[in-house]
């Protein structure tokens, strides 16, 4: 990529005595890092698009004075190396999921300015059913799409805009609409939807169509700027290396080959109705779970719940069918009740039945930074098979809830201090093996003190609507807390080394 941004001075416009100064732009990081073994290289090929695109939206975050506000998506793909470039907020998104993530991000920071950027492989692609959704909801991201009709950064197979005719690793004949179909034409399909502020296709081939596309990203982030919705520009850019050809015959090639098959237009362009009346309305955790008039007391006495940490974490393994995943979904609401910042994060295999399932439970005071936890401060063990894999990754001094009267004769014991209950036991002399998760997390409660177990009855009231269950698992949360009482408080001073059977 060019060293050079826009000129800072224009000649015609400098004073007497004055020279033209070209600078790089602040947006861009004043050394591009690199791997130690790539150190003296750049990232894109002579003559990419990719360089002159990044240019052009470093000028326009720097005109706007959005450097300190934006966060820029990147996926997979040539156009994932933007996070060497530009220096903002960067987040790196899985392939074609960068508008799911920008989502996320605009809407969890509403006054950040969030940029998805994107290539055809990645958006067309892989990540069709995401850019659809993010457009058709009008989500207040801008979108470049840097369109260079091929897969460049694996080799050059053949891609969703890849044109009738053109030759690529996977179609050698060339594109055949019989047996690869026809190219999709993105900025027109997502300008049928209802939602779309801004839609504009664009092109790199000339200095004059170069300055069109500078105005459609400018265009694309005032409109964030200004609250106005989802922008959407598609950017036709040259691919010399892949496509064969020398940098200025690849630009010729984007002006008489792509700009006829994908014509350049403003395919939308209005100002939506974002009147309060029409907006979604910002709710606080209490307003998003709509807790009922007969729950509203124990709302006041869990808000009030003085918690003895910053940050806890919790995970929870077993087999699939054992209510491993609603375990952690219950901690997490609870938490929500509580005033406290949450996250859940599932992992499961195919399997209904019998496969293997974990899940991570985040609870904090503060603004969580990822949901996925190395090591926990509680492992939730509910078979020997999740004892034996998780047991290690506990924090030293953490604690081990383990579903067996006692640990196997072989499990060398770690750091944690484990507390081995027969929740499973338990639950099926209270008429149901289905409460054996429940039973655990009256333990959990119990042992920990980090939520409160009136919280945890509020929670089930509103999740369990049959009554003989509810009954059941009211009944299986005291035995878990009692078992802690009963079996651990009392037995474990008696313990060799700290540790609960």
């Amino acid at each position: 990529m060019s060293q050079d941004s826009k000129a800072m001075v224009k000649e015609a416009e400098a004073p007497a005595g004055y020279e033209t100064v070209h600078a790089k732009s602040p947006v861009f990081y004043d050394i591009y890092e690199r791997k130690a073994e790539l150190k003296n290289q750049t990232h894109y090929c002579p003559g990419c698009g990719h360089g002159v695109a990044h240019k052009l939206i470093a000028e326009a975050i720097e005109d706007l004075g959005l450097q300190n506000r934006t966060i820029f998506v990147s996926p997979v793909g040539c156009s994932v190396f933007a996070y060497y470039y530009f220096d903002v907020g960067n987040v790196q998104a899985a392939h074609g999921r960068a508008p799911a993530c920008a989502t996320a991000i605009k809407r969890t920071c509403p006054e950040k300015i969030v940029i998805s950027y994107q290539g055809d492989g990645d958006l067309a692609a892989i990540g069709t059913a995401e850019i659809v959704h993010a457009a058709n909801r009008g989500e207040k991201i801008a979108v470049f799409f840097v369109n260079n009709a091929i897969y460049g950064m694996t080799g050059g197979q053949m891609a969703p805009t890849t044109l009738v005719g053109q030759k690529s690793t996977t179609s050698p004949w060339g594109r055949r609409p019989v047996n690869e179909g026809y190219p999709l034409h993105m900025a027109e399909l997502l300008s049928t939807l209802e939602a779309p502020a801004y839609v504009e296709r664009v092109a790199l081939c000339d200095n004059k169509n170069i300055m069109k596309a500078r105005r459609a990203i400018r265009r694309a982030l005032e409109n964030q700027r200004d609250g106005v919705g989802f922008s959407f520009v598609e950017i036709l850019s040259p691919c010399p290396t892949i496509w064969g050809k020398e940098p200025v015959d690849a630009r010729r090639w984007v002006l008489e080959k792509l700009v006829p098959a994908f014509p350049l237009n403003v395919f939308r362009d209005r100002k939506l109705d974002t009147s309060p009346s029409t907006m979604p309305p910002q709710r606080t955790v209490t307003d998003v779970l709509e807790i009922s008039a007969k729950d509203e007391s124990a709302q006041r006495v869990a808000v009030q719940h003085p918690h003895h940490f910053r940050e806890y974490t919790i995970k929870v393994a077993g087999f699939g069918g054992q209510g491993v995943l609603l375990l952690g979904q219950l901690l997490t609401e609870m938490g929500m009740r509580e005033g406290l910042e949450v996250s859940w994060l599932p992992s499961y295999g195919p399997e209904m039945r019998s496969g293997s399932a974990h899940c991570h439970v985040c609870l904090s005071k503060e603004r969580i930074g990822s949901p996925l936890i190395s090591h926990p401060d509680v492992l939730i063990a509910m078979n020997e098979i999740s004892l034996r894999k998780f047991a290690s990754q506990v924090v030293p001094g953490g604690v081990i809830l383990y579903n067996r009267e006692r640990l196997p004769a072989d499990f060398a014991l770690p750091q944690a201090r484990v507390i081995c209950i027969p929740a499973s036991e338990i639950a099926d002399k209270l008429g149901s093996t289905k409460v054996t998760n429940i039973v655990l997390m009256g333990a959990l409660l119990e042992e920990t003190e980090c939520l409160l177990p009136d919280t945890a009855m509020s929670v089930l009231e509103t999740k369990i609507k049959k009554l003989d269950l509810l009954e059941i698992d009211r009944q299986a949360l005291a035995a878990g807390r009692n078992f802690i009482d009963s079996h651990v408080r009392v037995g474990a001073v008696s313990q060799p080394d700290g540790f609960a059977y």
